[in-house]
């Protein structure tokens, strides 16, 4: 029929095995999949990374605020990696994307194309209304395979908001463990279900925006050792303090701080013949923040605080690794707090080692 409009619901990711679930849902129902079973949304809509300029339509885009609270410098920076390799930030959570007039608005706006959820898009105004205004239940994508009970014209007049799933990569397959499609709760109220967001969430969340200075040492003599003199390592006062990220949920009371403080570098010469001062090539970081001491003329047969002794001449330049470890803590709404794992940030320098009898330093 001319001028007809049709609604179409989208399921992003790995869901062969989920695609019968989609009969249930009104208009056409499409999995992504190679070949025939591939469907290429409407044309002018951008399933999973479109935004309205508020990041509201993409369930890849978070509303969380972050803020750099202390520290990090305004030179060369990177981000801690865990040094428990198994930790991993959320993989997903829920948070308020709406309130009903906002809801309404997007729907008449849009006509109805974006993210209900982390895994499912729906492309037509039709499911949106059937849904969100007229109270008709839809299938949520959770194990369960639970109901999720319509609304009435929005639920305007009752404030709150409208809570959606959210996932920085959706490919991580514990993505899938927040299944609910879009749904309403009332005013500073947070939904007590799985991966509902708590202030330890945030503060895991601010750690992966954590950026700390980069970590160049200063060596002596520079860039070029000799065999069984020491390497005198150190680095300037001042130069790493405590690193304050800030992590808030708008339309919630939920925050938390995580705070990077530095505690050690750890030398690895790259080369198994070579001696580390101290012993192990763990230097504490002193209250100054500087670490080890400089080299000072006539100090080249003392033993440093920090550095390295080669005990063998390089064919081509050794790989010198200098990483700092930062613990990390945080603290959160209502006195919440903990620690999280230590991190690292590791550079790497060439250093040429040389065979020579007598030296002058």
């Amino acid at each position: 029929m001319q001028g007809m409009t049709t609604s179409r619901a989208v399921l992003r990711g790995p869901a062969l095995a989920l695609s019968a679930a989609l009969l249930a849902l009104s208009g056409v129902a499409h999995a992504d999949a190679p070949g025939d079973n591939t469907t290429v949304p409407p044309p002018q809509s951008k399933p999973g990374g479109s935004t309205d300029g508020k990041g509201k339509v993409s369930a890849g885009v978070s509303q969380i605020q972050i803020s750099q609270v202390k520290g990090g410098g305004s030179g060369k920076r990177g981000n801690l990696a865990p040094i428990d390799t198994d930790w991993e930030p959320p993989a997903c959570w829920y948070e308020p994307v709406f309130t009903p007039e906002e809801l309404k608005e997007f729907v008449d706006r849009s006509d109805g194309q974006g993210d209900v959820g982390i895994h499912q898009s729906w492309y037509g105004k039709g499911l949106w209304t059937d849904h969100y205004r007229d109270g008709k239940a839809q299938d949520n994508m959770d194990d369960d395979r639970t109901e999720a009970e319509g609304y009435e014209n929005y639920n305007i007049g009752k404030g709150g908001n409208f809570w959606r799933s959210v996932a920085p990569d959706d490919s991580h397959p514990d993505s899938w463990d927040c299944g609910r499609i879009m749904f309403w709760m009332p005013d500073n109220q947070v939904p007590r279900i799985p991966n509902a967001p708590t202030p330890r969430m945030l503060a895991e969340y601010a750690y992966e925006h954590v950026k700390v200075p980069d970590t160049e040492v200063e060596v002596r003599p520079q860039a070029k050792s000799t065999v069984n003199l020491p390497t005198w390592v150190w680095l300037d006062e001042g130069k790493f303090e405590d690193v304050v990220v800030r992590a808030e949920l708008p339309r919630t009371n939920l925050y938390a701080e995580t705070t990077a403080h530095p505690v050690s570098l750890t030398l690895e010469p790259g080369t198994e013949d070579a001696e580390t001062f101290p012993a192990g090539g763990t230097c504490r970081i002193n209250e100054d923040g500087s670490i080890g001491s400089p080299y000072r003329k006539g100090s080249a047969d003392q033993d440093p605080p920090c550095g390295i002794t080669y005990l063998r001449a390089s064919d081509k330049p050794y790989e010198l690794s200098a990483s700092i470890t930062w613990e990390i803590s945080w603290e959160g709404t209502g006195g919440a707090g903990g620690d999280l794992p230590d991190g690292t940030f590791e550079t790497t320098q060439d250093m040429t080692v040389q065979e020579i009898q007598s030296i002058n330093r």
